[in-house]
């Protein structure tokens, strides 16, 4: 009898240890268990097995049943798990999720077979009947091309199919098929011969013995083509890839390049798929078939083995740090991969986070640079418009004179345009002015968002959706505004300057569905329209050779937000944005709208000056000692009663305010209060903000918050969060 150690597959702290059950010799690491526990039956992850136990064999249940023949978890996911559990202080079991799509646990999607029909041997065409002109042709069609669905033959051939079979003619054959997501998403591609600067790039990563390498290239320098040619030489060394992007709208559009080149070895995973997709895609990858894996942050954990190369493309951006438990940033779990497998880990970047460019230009990671576009091409010209200067002139539309006028050339030309405006809507706001009153959402404590396609207002942290009120609720006036400007207010603007226009609008609203980003960005590929108007889903990654110009609209939008990243963000978003123009032979322009036109962070992204902006903002932080400097930490309390919210505030800060007094030193500040945004999602939300010099007080942060226990109120750790409201 052999005996396995088992996490039962149950996210809470109170079961969060080893459990053993007896087992056959054929239960192996990594598998899903079906186990006896408590009175009732649940499933579980063997983490071991092993020939004894300290326990009385008489007292141990037995497994009931494995659920795969192949173990889900591999060797790694299983270390990996260990050591994200350890690190952020949460249940093994939740962890391990990390590493299924959540169908294979909730049963709710399964293997998927088809029937295919082949003719059987020795019979012959002349054996039917002359006068069964169907049967002979479908027993025709079959010889020549050896096999096909039974579906389609039912389609095309009708009662033959049944008839044939019956007869002797064909026999059936049940097929296992996977579902295809994006499929016809990629034509056929030969790979680009490299520039010396690519081929300089392709060798450093190769040769350098530092396990990080930071590809720091500008917008249109040829960084796809440097992963495609690493990922090639992983493949031909007979090892595996991750590759990923910042959102799921980047991942169509890479998997084409991908498939193109490598064909079925690609399988993409994001939460956009059908759960059928998801999870064959996740299967693809787990047995084998497929090589490489193509996603947003999830697909850090894809199960392949045998890890030769990582690629984080746009690894500036935030949306790789989770917000939800546990709350991990995605490059240090593809840093952990990486040394697990002795492999390289690729940061690509035209503008590498300030904490990323920092550590390799100290030397931790190495540094290759492609510092201008392919073949030479000139970066887009910006011209940066002093919108002060417009409303004294009397223009109070959202264009300035400017960018109207570039527009309707470029229209004219039948080139295309992009205009980025970092806000979905109609109007950021809606207020009386009779009385002041702004609408705001009863679940957060955030003003409603107006969407005039609907009628309706929105809020954009939880979703809920309000009617438009024909008076103020507040005073009854009937002097309702709108304040501020957004996406479909733009789209409306424009359709009334360039009537023969084509515009299509990305952004949350219009993207929804694993088709919304892919179709858009399509139909603007393909020349279907000739502006595209949206939010920061335009900004990252896209290469269309028609764009000759780009307009940004209100510049000024995140510079000025209560967080010291937002002069960051701007310049990241700015550059990443103007990026988009000029990509092919003709010269490209960028308009950008700012009522701050001497600003250094503008200035410097308007000159594409990366290192300019660093040495300005490293030694700011340096100065007010801010990350990566100091850490900044934040423990949130959240709950929908108020009260017990507050009362479980206190206890946390009073074990928080233990550690700050034993260790002063280690503080640079320590506070409680209510968070920017108090509500959200009718959870009240406090917090104890901390800078610390080092990290030396993590482990201990973490334990104290993951002792609270009280039922409704979630307490959890953030690690300079990538957004402080």
């Amino acid at each position: 009898m052999m005996f396995a150690e088992v996490i039962v597959d149950i996210a809470h702290s109170d079961v969060d240890r080893i459990y053993d059950y007896a087992c056959g010799e054929d239960v192996v690491r990594g598998m899903r268990v079906v186990v006896p526990f408590g009175k009732g039956v649940t499933t579980g992850f063997v983490m071991r097995v092993k020939e004894r136990t300290e326990l009385d064999p008489a007292r141990i249940r037995k497994i009931l049943r494995y659920e795969e023949e192949l173990p889900p978890l591999t060797a790694e996911s299983l270390f990996l798990a260990e050591k994200i559990s350890a690190r952020y202080r949460v249940p093994m079991a939740l962890t391990l999720r990390l590493f299924l799509p959540s169908e294979m646990r909730t049963g709710k999607v399964s293997k998927r077979y088809e029937t295919v029909y082949l003719p059987c041997e020795g019979r012959t065409e002349e054996e039917i009947p002359p006068r069964a002109v169907k049967q002979r042709a479908l027993f025709r069609h079959l010889t020549e091309v050896g096999e096909e669905e039974s579906a389609r033959l039912r389609e095309e051939y009708g009662s033959a199919v049944k008839a044939l079979s019956d007869a002797g003619f064909l026999r059936a054959e049940k097929r296992r098929v996977f579902r295809d997501p994006y499929r016809g998403a990629s034509a056929e591609s030969t790979p680009k011969k490299l520039t010396p600067s690519q081929q300089n790039a392709v060798d450093t990563v190769k040769n350098t013995d530092k396990t990080v390498t930071l590809l720091h290239g500008v917008t249109g320098s040829g960084k796809t083509e440097v992963y495609l040619s690493l990922i090639a030489d992983t493949l031909k060394a007979d090892k595996t890839a991750i590759f990923l992007v910042p959102e799921i709208s980047l991942t169509p559009q890479m998997l084409s390049q991908l498939r193109a080149r490598f064909g079925s070895a690609v399988a993409i995973l994001h939460s956009g798929l059908s759960a059928g997709e998801r999870y064959d895609e996740w299967l693809r990858l787990r047995e084998g078939e497929a090589k490489i894996a193509v996603g947003a942050r999830s697909a850090v954990f894809a199960p392949v083995e045998r890890v030769g190369l990582l690629v984080i493309d746009e690894e500036h951006d935030g949306s790789y740090s989770s917000e939800t438990a546990p709350r991990y940033e995605t490059f240090g779990i593809a840093l952990m991969r990486a040394r697990y497998n002795g492999c390289k880990l690729v940061l690509g970047s035209a503008t590498p986070s300030v904490e990323t460019y920092r550590r390799a230009v100290m030397g931790e990671f190495e540094l290759v640079k492609l510092p201008e576009r392919i073949n030479a091409r000139p970066m887009p010209e910006v011209k940066l418009v002093d919108m002060r200067r417009e409303v004294r002139r009397g223009n109070a539309s959202p264009f300035s004179e400017l960018l109207s006028e570039r527009l309707g050339e470029c229209l004219k030309k039948g080139n295309q345009a992009i205009l980025f405006l970092n806000r979905r809507g109609y109007a950021k706001t809606v207020i009386c002015r009779d009385c002041g009153y702004v609408a705001k959402c009863t679940q957060c404590d955030v003003a409603l968002t107006y969407h005039s396609d609907e009628g309706a207002l929105k809020c954009h942290y939880c979703g809920s959706n309000y009617r438009m009120p024909p008076a103020c609720p507040a005073c009854g006036g009937r002097h309702l505004g709108y304040e501020g400007v957004g996406t479909q207010r733009i789209v409306l603007d424009l359709k009334k300057r360039f009537p023969a226009a084509r515009i299509l609008r990305m952004d949350v609203d219009t993207t929804s569905g694993k088709e919304g980003h892919y179709r858009i960005l399509k139909q603007f590929a393909s020349h279907e329209a000739d502006i595209l108007v949206g939010t920061q889903m335009v900004a990252k990654g896209h290469d269309f050779p028609s764009v000759t110009l780009v307009g940004i609209l209100d510049a000024d939008m995140s510079l000025h937000f209560a967080d010291y990243r937002s002069g960051e963000r701007t310049f990241q978003l700015v550059t990443q944005v103007a990026g988009r123009s000029g990509r092919a032979q003709e010269p490209g322009e960028v308009v950008l709208q700012t009522y701050d036109p001497e600003n250094a962070i503008l200035r410097s992204a308007a000159a594409y000056d990366y290192e300019g902006f660093y040495a300005r903002e490293i030694s700011m932080r340096e100065a007010m000692l801010f990350p990566p400097f100091a850490k900044i930490v934040r423990v949130m309390v959240t709950g929908e009663e108020e009260g017990a919210a507050v009362e479980v505030l206190r206890g946390v800060y009073t074990a928080l305010k233990e550690l700050y007094d034993a260790h002063p030193e280690e503080f640079l500040f320590f506070n409680r209060m209510h968070s920017p945004i108090k509500r959200i999602r009718g959870k009240y939300r406090y917090q104890v903000l901390m800078r610390l010099l080092g990290g030396g007080m993590l482990k201990e942060i973490y334990r104290i918050a993951s002792e609270v226990r009280e039922r409704d109120v979630l307490v959890y750790v953030e690690e300079d969060p990538a957004n402080l409201s």
